[in-house]
């Protein structure tokens, strides 16, 4: 990281104001040759960008922010310029041909931010969680992870598992090495406290239905109205709806929001023991698949037969012929819209219970398992009776920990990582 990298951070142009971030040793350098001299640190100051006296660039204001107290830890500049294609093109065009000046990689101001400090992995994962949030949910969720949330409470569960280790090294250096009976009273209590905390955000809904959106498979026999009913609840006629079977021929996948609640919902071909149809065939065994993936399953088939949990709907109620049912949990008409806004109600509820908490950081599949190992170690720990085992566990525990944050991590993970941000972040 000695070079200099800078890039357009705000939209793409045309727009009201282009902001170009320029970070690294050279930032100053490079601010002074477009804009004369320095302005005050922290404060915007009106320049004339210029590579002479002769080709003005623009008329901007500009912000100086000496490192290391800084997003990036490093020299930071920032240019406002007016947000038109060609001033911007011109001052990055300006800006390539200084010395040690290059253009940013995805995610790589975010990155050194990261190298250097001033965030840890956990916060990193957050911050591309927000860039990409859609719902309100989301960005709660994601808010709360970027701010710090997660890596705060790790950082009390290290320490005190730094604690417990410096107790077993204590009994280990001065103590009776055959058991742990010279420990704390209170040592095997504390650790099962500790456990159990983690234990609970274990068990906590898992950022990927935040995410992805809590998948509602709409199944059942052909037809029995699930693409009008999937038509209705994504308001879009997305799927081809007639009166023949079999016109559903694979899984049709539309992702909306409902009261800022993120959902997909899918719609399957009609279930049936036999076809002779190939192709109508293969979407059958594409709707059992995901049946299976589901988060939830509409049954509109006959009641009982469809898979466990699944909720019993009587569809098409306004048709004389319509699958009647003892047990509905709802009856409805996705044609005259009889008993859609309770559906949709009980929907917007029952994905709020397998999501997490509006604000409360929720773990992706990465953290999970990380802090899954962290739980089996302390919990190993509790149950062992040889100081220098317990000593392992601890030290497993705490690399566990320094995991989740960033202290031990590979490259292959960091690239992933920041890939998935744009070029100005």
């Amino acid at each position: 990281m000695d070079d200099t990298i800078f890039a357009l951070s705000s939209g793409s142009p045309p727009a009201a104001i282009g902001v170009i971030r320029i970070s690294g040793p050279s930032a100053g350098t490079a601010l002074t040759t477009l804009a004369g001299r320095f302005p005050e640190p922290r404060r915007a100051s009106y320049r004339t960008l210029s590579v002479s006296r002769e080709t003005v660039l623009d008329h901007a204001l500009i912000l100086w922010f000496p490192g290391p107290n800084t997003a990036t830890g490093e020299d930071l500049a920032e240019l406002h310029l007016h947000g038109g294609k060609a001033v911007v093109g011109a001052v990055e065009a300006a800006l390539a041909e200084l010395p040690g000046l290059r253009r940013a990689m995805p995610g790589e101001f975010t990155r050194r931010a990261f190298a250097n400090g001033r965030i840890d992995l956990a916060e990193a994962e957050g911050l591309a969680d927000l860039l990409s949030a859609e719902t309100e949910l989301q960005r709660r969720s994601a808010i709360a992870m970027a701010g710090g949330a997660l890596s705060r409470q790790v950082e009390d569960w290290r320490l005190r598992v730094l604690g417990a280790s410096a107790a077993v090294e204590a009994v280990l250096d001065f103590g009776d090495e055959d058991d742990v009976s010279d420990l704390p009273p209170d040592f095997i209590a504390r650790l099962d406290v500790l456990t159990a905390e983690l234990a609970d955000w274990l068990a906590r809904p898992r950022a990927e239905t935040l995410k992805d959106g809590f998948r509602v498979v709409l199944a059942g026999p052909p037809n029995a109205g699930k693409s009008t009913l999937f038509n209705a609840l994504v308001e879009d006629e997305a799927a081809i709806t007639a009166p023949l079977a079999g016109t559903t021929r694979d899984v049709l996948t539309r992702a909306v929001a409902i009261e800022g609640v993120p959902f997909v919902f899918a719609d399957t071909a009609g279930l049936r023991d036999e076809t002779d149809d190939v192709i109508e065939a293969i979407g059958i065994d594409r709707a059992r698949v995901a049946l299976d993936r589901a988060d939830l399953v509409l049954w509109l088939g006959a009641e009982g037969q469809g898979p466990d949990g699944a909720w019993e709907i009587a569809a098409q109620i306004d048709l004389p012929s319509h699958e009647r049912k003892e047990q509905a949990r709802h009856q409805v008409s996705a044609v005259t819209g009889q008993g859609l806004d309770d559906l949709r109600r009980d929907l917007v509820d029952t994905a709020h219970h397998a999501m997490p908490r509006p604000g409360d950081a929720a773990l992706n599949v990465r953290q999970h398992q990380i802090l899954g190992e962290a739980e089996a170690a302390l919990r190993d720990a509790g149950l062992e009776s040889d100081p220098l085992l317990v000593a392992e566990f601890l030290r497993r525990a705490r690399v566990a920990f320094d995991g989740l944050v960033g202290r031990a991590t590979t490259e292959d993970m960091l690239d992933a990582l920041f890939g998935r941000f744009c070029i100005g972040k």
